[in-house]
């Protein structure tokens, strides 16, 4: 089923908005209606000593295969400064229900913690996984690590620059919903892009000193070999995460030997995509459910 019409409508009205409370309000009804059978959650597992440092994990109700089921890993959006694994709950749910161990962590936020936070908390997130996640039915080997808006920013930093990663790394693969990869674009087309000055959310992560930026731009800093990769944006998405899109997947592919899937999602916009997963709306999912099959 493709998105319903009246949503669809709603979306074209809000437009290329980064209100998240508009689009959770625009789908929480539909999502009150979500089949949460087949699954079962384990809620708020510590990852690490932050108080931020917890996941929750989904995990099948069928007894898992000999090899463990494949798992993935979703980090939230909200700016690098808000967010909560409760508001992608439903991916949990949804994914789970089709054989997958879903983790949803939270991670550390600005203005308390700072550029590189957010790729250290992924790390730690996988590693976490890596030694405790066979016991609940998941297997360590193959793991997909997946983000939306800052969540696929330091998923990004994470997979893409070598030196965040531990010597054991290894991921099936990466999924990045409409992410900033170059903070130091962001910083210089403020104007061009929208942005407020001073910026609420880069300001609050990246610190007060542009001159720094240059540093925490992930698509300057691409170190890691290629992996499966699907690159995501909405055709509603705010314009500086399209066009990071674009430049990333560009750069990936000319540059450093990728070959990345990249996906527009019609009629979506920053948020709504993760929203639909488990609404009966399949113009992500079938995409998402499609990768995650190809790769583990």
């Amino acid at each position: 089923m493709g998105m319903p019409k009246d949503v669809a409508d709603r979306l074209r009205e809000i437009g290329p908005s980064h209100d998240i409370e508009l689009v959770r309000a625009l789908y929480e009804p539909l999502l009150a209606q979500q089949d949460r059978s087949g699954a079962m959650l384990l809620a708020d597992l510590a990852y690490g000593a932050h108080e931020r440092h917890r996941l929750d994990l989904y995990v099948p109700h069928e007894p898992a295969p000999p090899q463990g089921w494949p798992v993935v890993v979703l980090f939230h959006g909200g700016g690098f400064i808000r967010g909560d694994k409760r508001h992608r709950a439903n991916i949990g749910w949804y994914l789970a229900q089709r054989g997958f161990v879903v983790a949803l962590p939270n991670y550390r936020l600005a203005p308390e913690s700072s550029w590189p936070s957010g790729p250290e908390d992924v790390v730690a997130v996988w590693q976490w996984l890596h030694v405790q996640v066979r016991a609940r039915g998941g297997d360590p080997k193959r793991i997909v690590l997946m983000g939306e808006s800052a969540g696929a920013a330091h998923v990004a930093a994470a997979t893409l620059r070598a030196e965040f990663q531990p010597a054991d790394w290894s991921i099936a693969g990466a999924v990045l919903m409409s992410g900033p990869y170059n903070a130091r674009l962001e910083g210089l087309a403020r104007a061009q892009f929208g942005v407020a000055t001073p910026d609420p959310r880069n300001e609050a992560y990246f610190g007060p000193d542009l001159s720094q930026w240059p540093a925490a731009s992930t698509v300057d800093h691409v170190t890691a070999r290629p992996f499966p990769l699907l690159i995501t944006f909405a055709e509603r998405d705010l314009l500086q995460m399209q066009v990071q899109a674009g430049e990333l997947f560009a750069r990936l592919v000319t540059v450093h030997g990728f070959q990345p899937e990249l996906a527009l999602l019609r009629d979506h916009n920053h948020y709504s995509g993760g929203y639909s997963l488990g609404t009966g709306d399949d113009t992500v999912a079938d995409r998402l459910l499609a990768f995650l099959r190809r790769v583990i």
